[in-house]
């Protein structure tokens, strides 16, 4: 049997393709249509730009808040990101780490899930950083 649709939300629309299991914690693709917001790469920093720690689940709830901050900014909210792609240093602490890290992005994003990627990379741009997370929102036009 085929997996439920995925439900539509105004100006967004999951992509699911017949046949396909339903991806767990993101979705495939997203189809929208308003107004772009491209949140440059967030760490896990505060306001005054200093590392909240080399925790990664406290650097991710931390680099989350920072995109809900600058959504905000757009007049965006959590549910209208598309994309997001996560930058981690090590996978493995990614993984071994998954469910906290599950909790700190439902307590910013809730059960939203856009199209996302996780990308390993030798090293970030500032030091002590161990994750860098940038999203694409789209503000569903005025109806």
């Amino acid at each position: 049997m085929p997996p439920a649709p995925e439900p539509k939300r105004r100006g967004l629309s999951v992509l699911a393709p017949p046949g396909w299991a339903r991806p767990r914690g993101y979705a495939n693709g997203i189809a929208a249509r308003g107004t772009l917001v491209f949140v440059a790469g967030q760490i896990g920093w505060d306001a005054r730009q200093v590392v909240v720690g080399e925790d990664i689940v406290a650097q991710v709830a931390q680099a989350l808040r920072n995109v809900v901050t600058v959504l905000q900014e757009a007049g965006a909210r959590p549910e209208h990101v598309a994309r997001m792609t996560w930058y981690v240093t090590d996978r493995h602490a990614y993984h071994a780490r998954s469910g906290e890290i599950g909790s700190a992005y439902r307590a910013c994003f809730g059960r939203h899930y856009p199209a996302m990627t996780l990308v390993e990379v030798a090293g970030l741009a500032e030091p002590g950083a161990v994750v860098e997370i940038e999203a694409t929102a789209v503000v569903p036009d005025p109806a």
